[in-house]
């Protein structure tokens, strides 16, 4: 599904991804910039693309099959996918494809075995384990029998053991303690692992919080992903412009229509927004099917011309409503910017957020499919 560019668009500035990118260089060791969600509603193909002639040597994706359809692009660089169900018949793909998966369990590591003994081909694997955030990973009891076992597995010829990882819960918050005690059991594991027979794994910890905050977290490759697209991890860290970071995404629409209101007209579905005063208010045909949160309802503002304008009421399915003021000029077809850079006035993804209490990854990753993509800059290309 494509969207008409005459009503919305999202424009992705790569030359603004390029410079994140080599603004996360500070700790010294490989960046694996991560594209999943389709690069976090930027373009996956194109993301990709642009980090490999910047000399990315990883990329990193949730799923097989996000995998699967970077490899159909073309791309033949090193590519990791960490999340699947069991079941999931991307796995015997991946393994086809050069595509290394991660393994949470005893279970998982069994599959991927499966997966490879089928096609008589050998699988690229990086161990993840739980060092705190218990989500996916082994739990410490399960480390030596699963690392006895990979081992084995490794030794029949039908896994690699590429890889160790796990995941920062709290890296965002920079001086909370969690991250240096799970930093200290993510090197209890590295060290396990070599005791056990598996020597020199890739070991990556880091995530975009740490590769601005934390570089001694490093170990061998950090993990990147919003970061790339110009957003701070988490607003303890401070905005995008204090992390040095251009928001890359600009969310674009025009003035559908156009109409003077008296006080106390009600505004969208439930009259929660009424007019005080006599004003021009201007409808925006960009909704929540769209991605536009609508617990942003009543709190947001868009820039028009050179204003700031607020959001009336409730936010609909494909449209909204913003204040034009009294004294407005504008007439249907004139631009929008819902969210941008943060230049010249613009609200940001991390404006929206604030808005809707959540947070910036959620903003840039629900733009949807009627919303199309448009490409500027080359990125160093």
């Amino acid at each position: 599904m494509t969207g008409d560019p005459s009503r919305a668009r999202a424009v992705v500035d790569l030359d603004a991804i390029a410079s994140n990118y080599q603004r996360l260089y500070a700790a010294g060791v490989p960046v694996m910039g991560v594209v999943k969600a389709d690069a976090y509603g930027h373009g996956d193909r194109r993301v990709a693309q642009l980090l490999r002639s910047l000399g990315a040597q990883w990329l990193g994706v949730a799923l097989p099959a996000e995998a699967l359809t970077l490899r159909a692009a073309g791309d033949r660089g090193r590519l990791l996918a960490w999340l699947w169900a069991p079941g999931d018949p991307g796995l015997v793909d991946c393994i086809a494809a050069d595509v290394d998966l991660s393994v949470s369990s005893d279970l998982a590591l069994v599959e991927v075995v499966t997966a490879a003994q089928r096609i008589g081909g050998r699988a690229r694997v990086h161990v993840k384990v739980d060092t705190g955030l218990t989500r996916n990973g082994l739990p410490r009891e399960s480390w030596e029998p699963v690392f006895a076992s990979a081992l084995a597995a490794q030794e029949a010829g039908w896994i690699e053991i590429v890889g160790v990882w796990s995941h920062l819960a709290s890296a965002d918050e920079t001086e909370n303690p969690t991250n240096d005690a799970q930093a200290q059991v993510f090197a209890e594991a590295c060290d396990l692992l070599d005791q056990v027979g598996i020597t020199s794994p890739i070991r990556h910890l880091g995530n975009s919080a740490a590769a601005l905050s934390r570089p001694d977290l490093a170990f061998d490759m950090l993990r990147a992903g919003i970061a790339i697209y110009g957003l701070t991890p988490g607003t303890a860290m401070g905005t995008s412009a204090d992390l040095g970071l251009t928001p890359a995404m600009s969310l674009r629409a025009r003035l559908a229509h156009v109409k003077t209101i008296t006080a106390g007209t009600a505004v969208s579905y439930g009259g929660r927004w009424v007019a005080d005063r006599s004003t021009t208010v201007g409808l925006v045909p960009v909704g929540y099917a769209d991605g536009i949160p609508r617990a942003a309802s009543n709190r947001a503002e868009v820039l028009v011309g050179a204003r700031r304008c607020p959001v009336l009421g409730v936010i609909a399915m494909d449209q909204f409503v913003v204040d034009l003021g009294p004294t407005s000029s504008e007439q249907p077809g004139d631009e929008v910017v819902v969210f941008g850079s943060g230049d010249s006035g613009e609200p940001t993804a991390d404006d929206w957020a604030g808005w809707a209490e959540t947070i910036g990854y959620e903003i840039v990753t629900r733009i949807s499919a009627r919303v199309p993509r448009e490409y500027i800059g080359g990125g160093g290309q």
